[in-house]
Protein backbone atom coordinates (compact mmCIF):
# COMPACT_ATOMS: atom_id res chain seq x y z
CA UNK A 1 0.00 0.00 0.00
CA UNK A 2 1.24 3.17 -1.06
CA UNK A 3 -0.89 6.13 -1.19
CA UNK A 4 -4.87 6.56 -1.44
CA UNK A 5 -5.99 9.18 -3.71
CA UNK A 6 -9.67 9.83 -3.98
CA UNK A 7 -11.22 10.13 -7.07
CA UNK A 8 -13.50 13.09 -7.03
CA UNK A 9 -13.03 15.92 -10.03
CA UNK A 10 -11.74 19.44 -8.74
CA UNK A 11 -14.64 21.60 -10.24
CA UNK A 12 -13.20 25.75 -10.60
CA UNK A 13 -16.39 27.24 -9.23
CA UNK A 14 -15.99 25.75 -5.62
CA UNK A 15 -14.30 28.86 -4.69
CA UNK A 16 -15.61 32.24 -4.66
CA UNK A 17 -15.14 34.76 -8.22
CA UNK A 18 -13.17 36.68 -5.20
CA UNK A 19 -10.56 33.96 -4.59
CA UNK A 20 -10.54 33.48 -8.72
CA UNK A 21 -9.98 37.46 -8.93
CA UNK A 22 -7.17 37.17 -6.71
CA UNK A 23 -5.50 33.80 -7.79
CA UNK A 24 -5.46 35.85 -10.97
CA UNK A 25 -3.88 39.19 -9.64
CA UNK A 26 -1.03 37.24 -7.74
CA UNK A 27 -0.58 35.51 -11.01
CA UNK A 28 0.32 38.37 -12.67
CA UNK A 29 2.20 39.43 -10.20
CA UNK A 30 4.59 36.34 -10.69
CA UNK A 31 3.70 34.78 -6.77
CA UNK A 32 4.29 30.96 -6.52
CA UNK A 33 0.55 29.39 -6.74
CA UNK A 34 -1.02 25.95 -5.24
CA UNK A 35 -1.86 24.47 -8.40
CA UNK A 36 -5.43 24.36 -8.83
CA UNK A 37 -6.50 20.62 -7.53
CA UNK A 38 -4.88 21.63 -4.34
CA UNK A 39 -7.84 24.04 -4.06
CA UNK A 40 -10.73 21.02 -1.96
CA UNK A 41 -14.09 21.31 -3.37
CA UNK A 42 -17.09 21.25 -0.91
CA UNK A 43 -17.44 17.99 -1.56
CA UNK A 44 -13.64 16.88 -0.84
CA UNK A 45 -13.73 19.68 2.83
CA UNK A 46 -16.73 17.00 3.61
CA UNK A 47 -14.91 14.99 3.21
CA UNK A 48 -11.91 15.71 5.17
CA UNK A 49 -13.79 16.69 7.97
CA UNK A 50 -15.53 13.33 8.22
CA UNK A 51 -11.82 11.64 8.64
CA UNK A 52 -10.95 14.22 10.95
CA UNK A 53 -13.47 13.82 13.51
CA UNK A 54 -12.33 9.96 13.92
CA UNK A 55 -8.66 10.79 13.91
CA UNK A 56 -9.58 13.69 17.03
CA UNK A 57 -11.54 11.27 18.81
CA UNK A 58 -9.18 8.97 18.25
CA UNK A 59 -6.45 11.33 20.06
CA UNK A 60 -9.06 11.76 22.61
CA UNK A 61 -9.19 8.37 23.37
CA UNK A 62 -5.44 7.94 23.60
CA UNK A 63 -5.25 10.54 25.65
CA UNK A 64 -7.62 8.82 28.00
CA UNK A 65 -5.42 5.19 28.28
CA UNK A 66 -2.21 5.78 27.86
CA UNK A 67 -0.29 5.13 31.17
CA UNK A 68 3.45 4.40 32.42
CA UNK A 69 3.98 0.67 32.01
CA UNK A 70 2.34 -0.04 28.86
CA UNK A 71 4.60 -0.90 25.39
CA UNK A 72 4.20 1.07 22.02
CA UNK A 73 2.70 -2.15 20.41
CA UNK A 74 -0.32 -1.92 23.32
CA UNK A 75 -1.15 1.94 21.81
CA UNK A 76 -0.56 0.95 18.48
CA UNK A 77 -3.17 -2.08 18.92
CA UNK A 78 -5.29 0.43 20.17
CA UNK A 79 -5.50 2.67 17.12
CA UNK A 80 -5.89 -0.16 14.82
CA UNK A 81 -8.53 -1.34 16.50
CA UNK A 82 -10.51 2.21 17.07
CA UNK A 83 -9.81 3.22 13.27
CA UNK A 84 -11.23 -0.04 12.28
CA UNK A 85 -14.22 -0.19 14.45
CA UNK A 86 -14.99 3.20 12.91
CA UNK A 87 -14.63 2.20 9.28
CA UNK A 88 -11.52 3.72 8.41
CA UNK A 89 -7.85 2.63 7.76
CA UNK A 90 -5.28 3.95 9.77
CA UNK A 91 -2.99 5.44 6.98
CA UNK A 92 0.35 4.75 8.49
CA UNK A 93 -0.16 0.63 8.12
CA UNK A 94 2.45 -0.34 5.20
CA UNK A 95 3.02 3.11 4.08
CA UNK A 96 5.98 2.91 1.77
CA UNK A 97 6.69 0.33 3.94
CA UNK A 98 5.61 1.73 7.28
CA UNK A 99 5.32 -1.68 9.45
CA UNK A 100 2.90 -0.01 12.34
CA UNK A 101 -0.51 1.88 12.59
CA UNK A 102 1.15 4.56 14.37
CA UNK A 103 4.44 6.72 15.36
CA UNK A 104 5.41 6.37 18.89
CA UNK A 105 8.50 8.80 19.27
CA UNK A 106 9.37 8.85 23.25
CA UNK A 107 12.32 11.50 24.32
CA UNK A 108 15.12 11.61 21.87
CA UNK A 109 12.97 10.18 18.96
CA UNK A 110 11.90 13.19 16.88
CA UNK A 111 9.41 11.42 15.07
CA UNK A 112 8.55 8.15 13.12
CA UNK A 113 8.96 5.94 16.07
CA UNK A 114 7.59 2.50 15.30
CA UNK A 115 6.04 0.71 17.93
CA UNK A 116 7.45 -2.28 19.68
CA UNK A 117 6.49 -4.79 22.27
CA UNK A 118 9.69 -4.18 23.73
CA UNK A 119 9.25 -0.77 24.16
CA UNK A 120 7.83 0.71 27.26
CA UNK A 121 6.94 3.85 28.68
CA UNK A 122 8.17 4.62 31.61
CA UNK A 123 7.92 7.60 34.41
CA UNK A 124 9.84 10.71 32.77
CA UNK A 125 8.81 9.65 29.47
CA UNK A 126 7.47 12.27 26.71
CA UNK A 127 6.19 10.69 23.84
CA UNK A 128 4.70 11.90 20.35
CA UNK A 129 1.73 9.68 19.30
CA UNK A 130 1.33 10.65 15.94
CA UNK A 131 -2.06 9.33 14.11
CA UNK A 132 -3.16 9.31 10.71
CA UNK A 133 -6.89 8.23 9.39
CA UNK A 134 -8.33 7.63 6.12
CA UNK A 135 -12.07 7.71 5.63
CA UNK A 136 -13.92 6.98 2.60
CA UNK A 137 -10.76 8.21 0.91
CA UNK A 138 -9.66 11.40 2.53
CA UNK A 139 -7.25 11.79 5.07
CA UNK A 140 -6.68 13.73 8.37
CA UNK A 141 -3.44 13.59 10.27
CA UNK A 142 -2.33 15.07 14.09
CA UNK A 143 -0.38 14.28 16.75
CA UNK A 144 -0.08 14.99 20.27
CA UNK A 145 2.60 14.96 23.55
CA UNK A 146 2.21 12.60 26.40
CA UNK A 147 4.00 13.25 29.30
CA UNK A 148 4.53 10.22 31.49
CA UNK A 149 4.52 9.90 34.94
CA UNK A 150 6.98 12.47 37.38
CA UNK A 151 8.39 14.54 34.32
CA UNK A 152 10.87 17.27 34.47
CA UNK A 153 10.59 20.68 34.70
CA UNK A 154 12.86 21.08 31.68
CA UNK A 155 10.82 18.66 29.74
CA UNK A 156 7.23 19.80 30.64
CA UNK A 157 8.74 23.24 29.43
CA UNK A 158 9.90 21.71 26.35
CA UNK A 159 6.34 20.56 25.70
CA UNK A 160 4.21 23.34 26.43
CA UNK A 161 6.95 25.61 24.12
CA UNK A 162 6.27 23.08 21.29
CA UNK A 163 2.69 23.26 21.58
CA UNK A 164 2.48 27.15 21.57
CA UNK A 165 4.95 27.02 18.40
CA UNK A 166 2.19 24.68 16.83
CA UNK A 167 -0.18 27.33 17.70
CA UNK A 168 1.72 30.58 16.24
CA UNK A 169 2.21 28.59 12.74
CA UNK A 170 -1.69 27.96 13.24
CA UNK A 171 -2.40 31.59 13.87
CA UNK A 172 0.32 32.74 10.86
CA UNK A 173 -1.40 30.62 8.44
CA UNK A 174 -4.09 33.09 7.09
CA UNK A 175 -5.37 33.39 3.45
CA UNK A 176 -3.01 35.56 1.08
CA UNK A 177 -0.23 35.07 3.04
CA UNK A 178 2.82 33.35 2.67
CA UNK A 179 4.16 29.76 3.90
CA UNK A 180 7.46 31.53 5.06
CA UNK A 181 5.58 33.56 7.43
CA UNK A 182 4.48 30.23 8.97
CA UNK A 183 7.87 29.40 9.45
CA UNK A 184 9.44 32.15 10.76
CA UNK A 185 6.31 32.79 13.26
CA UNK A 186 7.61 29.13 14.87
CA UNK A 187 11.13 29.60 14.39
CA UNK A 188 11.62 32.91 16.08
CA UNK A 189 8.85 31.34 19.00
CA UNK A 190 11.18 28.14 19.71
CA UNK A 191 14.59 30.31 19.50
CA UNK A 192 12.88 32.54 21.50
CA UNK A 193 13.17 30.30 23.94
CA UNK A 194 16.78 28.87 23.59
CA UNK A 195 15.46 25.70 21.10
CA UNK A 196 15.87 24.92 17.89
CA UNK A 197 13.56 24.06 14.79
CA UNK A 198 14.16 20.66 13.06
CA UNK A 199 15.18 21.32 9.27
CA UNK A 200 15.19 18.25 7.55
CA UNK A 201 11.19 17.91 8.30
CA UNK A 202 8.29 19.60 8.02
CA UNK A 203 4.73 19.70 7.72
CA UNK A 204 2.80 18.85 4.38
CA UNK A 205 -0.71 19.23 2.25
CA UNK A 206 -3.09 16.42 2.97
CA UNK A 207 -6.46 15.73 2.67
CA UNK A 208 -6.82 13.85 -0.60
CA UNK A 209 -3.12 12.14 -0.21
CA UNK A 210 -1.83 11.36 2.78
CA UNK A 211 1.14 13.62 1.60
CA UNK A 212 0.87 16.11 -0.82
CA UNK A 213 2.16 19.60 -1.88
CA UNK A 214 3.21 21.96 -0.11
CA UNK A 215 5.99 21.47 2.07
CA UNK A 216 5.07 23.78 5.26
CA UNK A 217 8.78 24.43 6.91
CA UNK A 218 8.75 25.46 10.67
CA UNK A 219 11.74 27.91 9.87
CA UNK A 220 12.20 30.32 7.21
CA UNK A 221 11.69 33.70 6.59
CA UNK A 222 8.59 36.34 5.86
CA UNK A 223 7.48 37.08 2.68
CA UNK A 224 8.48 33.78 0.81
CA UNK A 225 7.45 30.76 -0.03
CA UNK A 226 4.10 29.69 -1.80
CA UNK A 227 1.06 31.89 -1.47
CA UNK A 228 -1.67 30.61 1.05
CA UNK A 229 -4.76 30.06 -0.73
CA UNK A 230 -8.42 29.70 0.63
CA UNK A 231 -9.17 25.89 -0.03
CA UNK A 232 -5.96 24.24 0.77
CA UNK A 233 -5.08 21.74 3.55
CA UNK A 234 -2.03 21.01 5.27
CA UNK A 235 -0.27 20.28 8.37
CA UNK A 236 1.90 22.29 10.95
CA UNK A 237 3.84 19.54 12.94
CA UNK A 238 6.75 21.63 14.35
CA UNK A 239 9.32 19.58 15.73
CA UNK A 240 11.44 21.70 18.31
CA UNK A 241 14.67 20.30 20.10
CA UNK A 242 16.30 21.29 23.44
CA UNK A 243 19.62 20.97 21.50
CA UNK A 244 20.87 21.23 18.21
CA UNK A 245 18.29 20.75 15.16
CA UNK A 246 20.27 17.80 13.63
CA UNK A 247 19.07 14.76 13.50
CA UNK A 248 19.67 11.36 12.05
CA UNK A 249 17.42 8.26 10.76
CA UNK A 250 18.26 4.85 12.27
CA UNK A 251 19.66 2.66 9.86
CA UNK A 252 18.98 -0.30 11.56
CA UNK A 253 14.54 -0.01 10.70
CA UNK A 254 15.20 3.45 8.05
CA UNK A 255 12.80 5.39 9.83
CA UNK A 256 13.13 6.10 13.35
CA UNK A 257 14.19 9.62 13.24
CA UNK A 258 16.70 10.66 16.85
CA UNK A 259 18.26 14.22 17.58
CA UNK A 260 22.01 14.08 17.02
CA UNK A 261 23.17 14.53 20.06
CA UNK A 262 20.48 12.90 22.46
CA UNK A 263 18.67 15.73 23.66
CA UNK A 264 14.96 15.52 23.62
CA UNK A 265 12.49 16.75 21.04
CA UNK A 266 8.94 17.61 21.06
CA UNK A 267 6.11 18.11 18.47
CA UNK A 268 2.47 18.78 18.12
CA UNK A 269 0.50 18.33 14.80
CA UNK A 270 -3.18 19.92 13.38
CA UNK A 271 -3.86 19.85 10.27
CA UNK A 272 -5.99 22.79 9.05
CA UNK A 273 -8.26 24.59 6.12
CA UNK A 274 -7.53 27.67 5.04
CA UNK A 275 -11.04 29.80 4.66
CA UNK A 276 -11.51 33.35 2.69
CA UNK A 277 -11.41 34.71 6.01
CA UNK A 278 -8.83 32.91 8.01
CA UNK A 279 -8.57 29.43 8.65
CA UNK A 280 -10.36 25.92 10.59
CA UNK A 281 -8.94 23.93 12.78
CA UNK A 282 -9.51 20.29 11.21
CA UNK A 283 -7.52 18.30 14.17
CA UNK A 284 -5.72 19.15 16.95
Amino acid sequence: MKKFVHGARFTPKSYSDDVEAKLQHYRREGYRLPQRHLLRTPEQMAGIRESAKINTALLDYLSENIREGMSTAEIDHMVYCFTTDHDAIPAPFLYEGFPKSVCTSINDVVCHGIPSTKEFLRSGDIVNVDVSTIYKGYFADASRMFLIGEVSPEMRRLVQVTKECRDIGVKAAQPWTRLGDVGAAIQEHAERNGYSVVRDLCGHGCGVKFHEEPDVEHFGRRGTGMLIVPGMTFTIEPMINMGTYEVFIDEDDGWTVFTADGQPSAQWESQILITEDGNEILTE
